[in-house]
């Protein structure tokens, strides 16, 4: 049996199950409680009084029982090897990115139509007085258009999987040709049409980052570890990982959606959007791409470490017993 292909040692795969199950549920308990107004169950570990004892009760419950679950899931998977793990993980990854791409595709194209009507006093033609006037309303175009198109791109990025984010670099030029030739050929201009060029390009920004740390194409400040070992890069990556990139991705979960008011929390819960009149109403949304950078990269430093123990259990195997 080839060393990659050994079983994977738990004190390894434990910590990262527990890992991605802890990102999950502090995502999870976020919603619940500034989204739905359900009780925080911290307090009870706290010891300090609930409202709510027996929903606080619940939703403690649940959680212990997604991390044991985690752990039952880590041992097992413990029959399969770490480069195994690693790039399922990565998979994972690269599907929220996909989902992502999908996601800000259809929401800029449709919230662009919808504002380009606004502006032109078209829509009011396509729909009721009543629709129109709501559609004016961050909260109900969110809620009933952007969210509904967000679940759809989960759909889409299951579909068709050669399809991703490496598509905005396109888009974002034909939108920004868009501009040009609006601009200095028809003498016209709207402030969503640079909405969605900055939409698009955050995305791109942040979205592609995952995919690049995965291809190690991330820019180095390659002083000396072009002149490394195999072994040594390897511990270099597992140390950067658990030092630096994992901290950094947790800190801006828990700054940005430790609470109500915080800088990711605040313009998801108040729909926030640019005050540049007939615009797109997605700038609340390019709060939310900073969790999606958090959490796929999380993911893919995961599996970065996991893919890296690999390689140092691989060079501790003598080349004569690689195989059997």
């Amino acid at each position: 049996m080839h060393s990659s292909s050994s079983p994977a040692p738990l004190w390894v795969t434990i910590p990262a199950y527990l890992m991605l199950c802890l990102v999950f549920l502090y995502l999870v308990n976020n919603y619940l409680v500034y989204w739905q107004g359900l009780p925080s169950p911290h307090r009870l570990l706290l010891g300090l009084p609930t409202e709510r004892g027996l929903v606080d009760w619940i939703m403690l419950k649940l959680y212990v029982v997604a991390l044991l679950g985690s752990l039952l899931w880590a041992y097992r998977r413990r029959a399969l090897g770490l480069a195994i793990e690693a790039e399922r993980l990565q998979r994972l990854a690269a599907y929220l990115v996909r989902s992502m791409f999908w996601a800000v595709l259809l929401i800029g194209v449709v919230d662009a139509i919808i504002s380009f009507l606004r502006v032109q006093d078209l829509l009011g033609l396509l729909v009721s007085e009543q629709r129109l006037a709501e559609l004016g309303r961050p909260a109900f175009r969110g809620s009933w258009v952007h969210f509904p198109l967000l679940l759809s791109s989960f759909v889409f990025a299951w579909r068709w999987r050669r399809i991703s984010f490496a598509w905005l670099s396109l888009l974002v030029v034909l939108a920004e040709f868009l501009i040009v030739i609006s601009r200095f050929v028809f003498s016209y201009e709207q402030a969503f049409m640079g909405d969605l060029v900055r939409f698009w390009y955050a995305a791109l920004f942040l979205f592609a980052s995952s995919h690049t740390l995965l291809h190690d194409g991330h820019v180095r400040v390659d002083v000396l570890y072009a002149g490394f070992s195999r072994t040594s890069k390897a511990w270099s990556n597992i140390i950067g990982s658990l030092l630096f990139g994992l901290p950094l991705c947790w800190v801006i979960l828990l700054q940005g959606m430790g609470g109500r008011g915080n800088s990711i929390n605040s313009p998801l819960l108040s729909f926030e959007i640019s005050q540049s009149g007939y615009g797109m109403y997605v700038k609340y949304l390019m709060a939310g791409f900073l969790v999606v950078f958090a959490v796929t990269m999380i993911i893919q430093f995961t599996a970065h470490v996991l893919s890296n123990i690999a390689e140092l259990r691989r060079a501790d195997v003598p080349p004569d017993s690689e195989s059997t």
